[in-house]
């Protein structure tokens, strides 16, 4: 399957060459949309909809809670259709409890706390459980000031990056990726990532959770359904599986080999068929998942990693075209959005993308975007001055 291919199942797949009916599928589109920075998961939704708000964005998450955080696939919150969650915290967000429940019990022993530190943890869950339950929501400092062991302090960290933090915020890590506790609504607007807690029986209802090798092989159908063809170093990365947990869930599917530009790559069995999408111009925010869907991303990125990427990787405000990423866009200090395209693309989509960058700036109105868990891409500090 050549890069153009590709290209259009990503425009067609992802809710970009024509919009999805409303914000709930916008995400299913993606199968999850970006969530570590609340402002990432607006601005991803909504440029897959049309006439969609943050207004209606923030009605879905809290009121009607048709979508909901999780802290899932390489420890990173992301938003997804609510009936899905318990499939992806399952088939992913148990990698990530198993691995802060053995860092917390590290920080527990070299901080001095206790000398036991499995039932220590197990006692200071349920009490963290009885006072979100109590409460209704509560945000971390709250959940440390109401019991003696929530409120102790460890070390996080080492070297110049230590810190001592309250064991309150790292149990809520590790109970967000085991399901038990929810992200209730933010402290502030949409763009705040100070969020209150819920338990997830209040928040979710009574729910069953799935075994663990069937969720893994739903969200392996999920992501190939959305992100095929593809390799499995692609889907290990965005998982953040092992090695092992990859092949297994892909031998659960009914595959074929491909040949993609970087080698050898698999597709669903019954989505070889070619694909046709329209011309399509997007404006895509930092971490927007089409930047981060693959590990293995020249056949969309080109020349221009090195300009819309940070250094880690990470992928800043993007600009689409049928498909390729193009160039990078900023929120300047004064709130306008202005953009950087770095190929030619022709007359008619430059006219999109200036259109696009205006509603942008209209819609944004007085939020400021800010860089959150990543850096400064270069075409960034040169549009921001």
């Amino acid at each position: 399957m050549t890069p153009d291919e590709r290209r259009a199942r990503l425009g067609v797949r992802h809710a970009l060459a024509a919009p999805a009916p409303d914000v709930v599928e916008a995400a299913r589109a993606v199968v999850a949309l970006h969530g570590t920075d609340p402002a990432t998961t607006v601005l991803s939704a909504l440029a897959r909809t049309d006439g969609a708000s943050p207004a209606d964005m923030e009605r879905t998450l809290y009121d009607d809670k048709a979508l909901v955080r999780v802290l899932a696939m390489r420890r990173t919150v992301f938003a997804v259709p609510r009936e899905n969650a318990t499939v992806v915290l399952a088939g992913a967000g148990d990698v990530v409890a198993r691995q802060q429940r053995t860092l917390l019990a590290k920080m527990l022993v070299e901080s001095g706390v206790t000398a036991d530190p499995e039932p220590w943890i197990e006692k200071a869950e349920a009490a963290a459980l009885a006072v979100i339950a109590e409460a209704g929501e509560v945000t971390g400092p709250e959940l440390a000031a109401a019991d003696p062991m929530l409120g102790s302090r460890v070390k996080a960290g080492s070297g110049k990056w230590s810190a001592e933090v309250s064991v309150a915020s790292r149990l809520l890590t590790l109970m967000s990726a085991d399901g038990s506790v929810m992200r209730a609504r933010p402290r502030g607007g949409w763009t705040s990532t100070q969020f209150r807690w819920s338990t997830a029986e209040a928040w979710l209802g009574p729910v069953e959770r799935p075994d663990t090798a069937d969720a893994a092989a739903q969200l392996a159908r999920w992501w190939m359904e959305r992100y095929g063809p593809a390799t499995p170093d692609d889907l290990q990365w965005w998982t953040g599986w092992t090695k092992s947990r990859t092949k297994a869930a892909l031998e659960t599917l009914d595959l074929v080999e491909v040949e993609l530009d970087q080698g050898p790559g698999v597709v669903l069995a019954d989505d070889v068929e070619p694909v046709e999408a329209p011309a399509w111009v997007a404006l895509l925010p930092a971490l927007d998942p089409s930047s981060m869907g693959w590990k293995h991303r020249d056949w969309l990125l080109g020349e221009h990693r090195e300009q819309v990427y940070d250094a880690n990787g990470n992928a800043g405000p993007t600009v689409w075209v049928d498909g390729r990423i193009v160039g990078g866009w900023a929120q300047r200090d004064d709130g306008e959005v202005v953009t950087r395209v770095l190929a030619d693309v022709g007359q008619e989509a430059t006219h999109a993308i200036a259109a696009r960058a205006a509603d942008l700036t209209e819609m944004l109105g007085e939020v400021r975007l800010k860089a959150r868990a990543r850096g400064w891409t270069e075409v960034e500090k040169a549009l921001r001055g």
